[in-house]
């Protein structure tokens, strides 16, 4: 059994998710173009941290929240450890964000994931979650190694 609730990264277990994240990542995309919160960045006031556990308390999942203005809102840092996927943990992760965004009342979310192989999970989540692809977001580079999405509340 699953259990998502908000958390804080400031603990050892969601660092080791955040730095599990950037090793897969890193080999993925030219680094310039990597653009990872930080625990410290993830524990600002404007980031919400949705951390999965399994029934042992381990954490195995987690996607954050980055309100940007009163209407606008930002999927970050979500990721699985690779034996979770497939079991729908990225997408409970996905609806608790939204659930999250829509109370605040946010109008959209928007995204930047990397645009190479090894990402077509992540494409797959966005898209069958009904996020759209669009143009470059927020003050991202329109630089050819991302893929932006956005989703209408």
């Amino acid at each position: 059994m699953i259990t998502i609730a908000v958390e804080t990264p400031l603990q050892d277990d969601v660092r080791a998710l955040v730095a599990a994240l950037n090793a897969y990542m890193i080999p993925l995309t030219p680094r310039q173009f990597q653009f990872q919160l930080t625990v410290e960045q993830m524990a600002e006031p404007a980031v919400t941290l949705f951390v999965a556990r399994d029934s042992t308390g381990r954490a195995v999942g987690m996607g954050a929240l980055k309100v940007h203005d009163a209407t606008l809102g930002e999927v970050k840092r979500m990721y699985t450890l690779p034996e979770i996927r497939g079991h729908r943990v990225g997408v409970a992760l996905l609806q608790n964000i939204e659930g999250l965004a829509r109370s605040r009342g946010l109008k959209s979310l928007v995204l930047e994931t990397g645009e190479a192989p090894g990402f077509e999970p992540a494409w797959r989540l966005y898209e069958r979650a009904g996020y759209r692809q669009c143009g470059a977001v927020l003050d991202y580079p329109d630089s050819g190694f991302s893929r932006f999405y956005e989703k209408m509340l």
